[in-house]
């Protein structure tokens, strides 16, 4: 299993799932993908305007596992029915 996310920072704050707006005039922007097992397959991020700290890559980083846990469950629930 495979899912994959975009996530940034907006406004200072690191969000997951940008719309167009916030993906439009986000600092930083990242997309990653992972294997269902917690693997990373991608990780590419560029900052968009002001480079992004440790702190901020960990942060996009964490979403990025949680969102992706979550698209992972429901692929699963989509394939058990």
């Amino acid at each position: 299993m495979v899912a994959a996310s975009s996530k940034g920072i907006f406004g200072g704050e690191p969000v997951l799932d940008l719309d167009y707006d916030e993906d439009s005039n986000c600092d930083t922007d990242m997309n990653v993908v992972m294997t269902g097992s917690g693997g990373f397959i991608e990780v590419q991020g560029t900052a968009e305007g002001a480079p992004f700290s440790r702190g901020e890559l960990d942060a996009l980083l964490g979403l990025a596992t949680e969102g992706i846990a979550q698209l992972v469950a429901r692929q699963k629930a989509a394939l058990a029915t």
